[in-house]
């Protein structure tokens, strides 16, 4: 007798796979949430990917996810089958959402080893009210009731023939990628669904549930199928897909005497491929056989048996040990596979690039290479190739890290769609660039920023329906978040067509918090430096809290999120059009190149991408203000300078502009002249974060080991063009 199933193992298998139906089954709905209904493909796809869950949660004996799947699967089954038309579109996308949370929040517990124990009675209800509702309005009167969507509990599938002329036979034989893992569950699942088909349903092997052995059988020698079922080959193939588990699928259409010899057809006068031999092979023997045989023979032969076709195949026995293969098979291009991998190993694969890239500089730069008279004309030779292999391995392992931002942005989608619609508001969300890839860790920092950004958008600034129809706009309101890349950042934008930010309101404001400056004039300031304001800590002129909070709140948390990654959030607006948030973040945070300089006799760090240029100046060129702040004009433009010493109170810096130098800095539209002692060159700088123990420095984001093992800190020109 078999051992009793275990289900530990496939657990990862089942978090992974059911989260990757959740989110297509999340994207599928919000795509079409404007839409009047659902189309045919998308009922199918969501009625698959609800039967899928239910069953693999069975399995595991997840009983209130495969109940709620198994409800929500009850409406797709009957849309599928009767074809309502009067189906409360907006109701039925919230009844899938609130199913999908419901899940999403059973997997979350699984994966944090807590109790599977959340109470799905009350959707169930909502559900069994909703399919009630659409049965009682999308049956014409004498209709003969749709065929009810019956659960049975997991088990080893037969069901007794029962063939009429309508039935048909077919022998399927599945392949599967060779680093599939459990393919005996994938194996399974194929089974479970296409048991709604089935008149009757063999497989070989036999104990996939309690054997879990049969994963290897079944990833060399392949998955067999017998079906009887009153279809079609193309609704087979609806059922059973090729995906990132199967690698192919072959469905033959056999007699009924054919079906019933089973897994083994003989040796008589069936048809056989033999599965090992390329096409051309077959073929020539082919030929051979029919050049010994009279015509009479030949012509029997052509009545009674089908000519080879696509598609067409016998399983044939073979020696154990080899890899069953189909005779139409070619070869053909390796196709791309792909492994899981922690993303915690990704980490330490990374902090391990970078301890290499340090290494690398300490050998290269040793003082030791210094000696006068030494030939280092080999050593220069393996130099360059190594630097050029590490500049290699950390593209490749960068690029390993790249994630797009797709889900990302179907999370916006689906806030937009949640909050417009608790604040009746009708708006229209859309989506630009969500293809563009960013560093995993990036994405991270970066989703609840945008998820404020997204929300303040809609709750702030949309206008109401009535207040947009009185302005005469469009009644439609429209969030658009839109990526790009650009010189080594990713551009990501949320912009809405709502009233935008009144300048005089937020002034009025600052001026009651006391944040103006008192010997500024309020016409002195920009609009950008007074859309900026919202972004102080306590700051809103929203004068009604609401459960989305008004602009200002949280906005601090915000800029403090992206300027921890090296971002910055630049905010414009046009009153009475809308406004566009945007920030500007780094693709990634771990290795950046770096221009290294020297001021006081301590090391520093910007980044390449900041400095515009380098300029050597005069005394004459500069010009003293009263207050103690300098400006140099430069080709005819005006620029303010900070020197590096005297900004961090350093002892025996350079004091003549002329022994030191110049950077031109640009970030955003602002500019500014740094002052340095002198250039050290440039390099590959492995961003390590500042000690928590050490205080928060202005202009500072991070430090780094330099090749003879000293510290340089990492400037941040956001923190000093302030």
């Amino acid at each position: 007798m078999a051992e009793e199933f275990n289900t530990d193992g496939m657990l990862d298998m089942y978090l992974f796979e059911n989260g990757q139906l959740l989110e297509q089954l999340q994207d599928t709905v919000l795509e079409q949430k404007d839409a009047e209904c659902f189309d045919e493909d998308s009922i199918n796809e969501i009625f698959r990917t609800m039967h899928t869950i239910k069953g693999s949660s069975g399995i595991m004996m997840f009983d209130n996810i495969t109940a709620v799947s198994h409800k929500l699967e009850d409406v797709f089954y009957f849309l599928r089958e009767s074809k309502p038309d009067n189906v409360p579109h907006l109701e039925l996308v919230e009844h899938v959402l609130e199913v999908e949370d419901f899940i999403s929040n059973e997997m979350d517990k699984i994966r944090n080893g807590e109790a599977v124990d959340g109470d799905a009675s009350d959707i169930i209800a909502d559900l069994d009210k909703f399919l009630e509702k659409i049965k009682n309005g999308g049956e014409e009167e004498g209709a003969e009731p749709v065929p009810e969507n019956v659960h049975e509990e997991p088990k080893q599938f037969y069901i007794a023939p029962v063939a009429t002329s309508a039935s048909r036979f077919y022998k399927i034989y599945l392949t599967f990628f060779p680093e599939t893992e459990m393919a005996n569950v994938h194996a399974y699942k194929t089974v479970y669904a296409l048991k709604e088909l089935a008149e009757d349903l063999l497989y070989s092997p036999e104990d996939i549930i309690s054997d879990e052995s049969s994963a290897q059988t079944i990833v060399e020698d392949g998955f067999r199928i017998l079906l009887q079922a009153q279809c079609t080959e193309e609704e087979i193939r609806n059922v059973i897909g090729v995906g990132y588990d199967i690698k192919k699928v072959d469905v033959f259409e056999c007699k009924a005497e054919e079906f019933l010899q089973g897994f083994d057809f003989g040796d008589g006068d069936e048809l056989k491929i033999d599965l090992e031999s390329s096409v051309e092979e077959i073929e020539s023997r082919k030929q051979d056989e029919d050049a010994k045989d009279d015509k009479e023979a030949k012509e029997e032969k052509k009545t009674e048996k089908p000519k080879i076709a696509p598609g067409d195949y016998v399983i044939k026995s073979k020696e154990p040990g080899k890899q069953k293969k189909l005779a139409r098979d070619k070869p053909k291009g390796e196709k791309a596979s792909f492994i899981s991998v922690n993303v915690s190993k990704m980490d330490q694969l990374m902090e391990l690039i970078g301890e290499l890239v340090i290494s690398e500089s300490v050998v290269l730069q040793n003082p030791d290479l210094k000696v006068p008279g030494l030939n280092l004309n080999s050593f220069n030779k393996a130099a360059a190739q190594l630097s050029k292999i590490s500049t290699d391995l950390q593209n490749v392992i960068m690029s390993m890290r790249m994630v797009p931002l797709t889900n990302t942005f179907q999370k916006m989608n689906r806030i937009v769609f949640d909050v417009s619609r608790k604040l009746g508001k009708d708006i229209e969300f859309v989506m630009i660039g969500e293809n563009t890839e960013v560093d995993k860790n990036i994405i991270e920092h970066i989703s609840d920023p945008l998820m404020h950004l997204v929300r303040n958008a809609v709750d702030h600034g949309i206008e109401t329906n009535e207040e947009r129809i009185d302005s005469g706009k469009p009644d439609k309101g429209k969030v658009t978040l839109s990526a790009r890349t650009e010189a080594g950042k990713v551009w990501i934008s949320v912009e809405d067509n709502g009233k935008g930010l009144d300048r005089e309101k937020i002034l009025a404001k600052a001026k009651k918090q006391g944040i103006l400056d008192e010997n500024k004039p309020e016409s002195s300031y920009t609009d950008k430096e007074v859309y900026q304001f919202i972004t102080l800590p306590g700051f809103s002129t929203n004068e009604q809290i609401t459960e989305y909070s008004g602009r200002g709140v949280g906005m601090d948390v915000v800029v403090q999120n992206i300027q921890a990654i090296g971002g910055v959030l630049d905010i414009d607006s046009i009153p009475g059009f809308g406004s566009i948030m945007s920030l500007k973040i780094p693709l990634t945070l771990a290795i950046i190149d770096g221009i290294v300089m020297e001021t006081g006799g301590s090391s520093f760090v910007l980044e390449t991408g900041i400095i515009k240029e380098f300029v050597r100046v005069k005394e004459e060129m500069m010009i003293h203000e009263p207050n103690g702040d300098e400006y140099i004009m430069i080709r005819g433009e005006c620029f303010p300078v900070l020197r590096l010493g005297k900004w961090y109170g350093m002892n025996q810096y350079q004091e003549s502009v002329e022994n030191g130098v110049m950077l031109i800095l640009e970030l955003e539209d602002k500019k500014i002249c740094l002052f340095v002692d002198k250039l050290i060159g440039e390099q590959e700088i492995v961003v390590k974060p500042i000690p928590s123990y050490i205080k928060k420095v202005k202009g500072l984001s991070g430090c780094t080991q330099l090749g003879d093992g000293s510290i340089a800190l990492i400037l941040d020109a956001a923190g000093l063009i302030e």
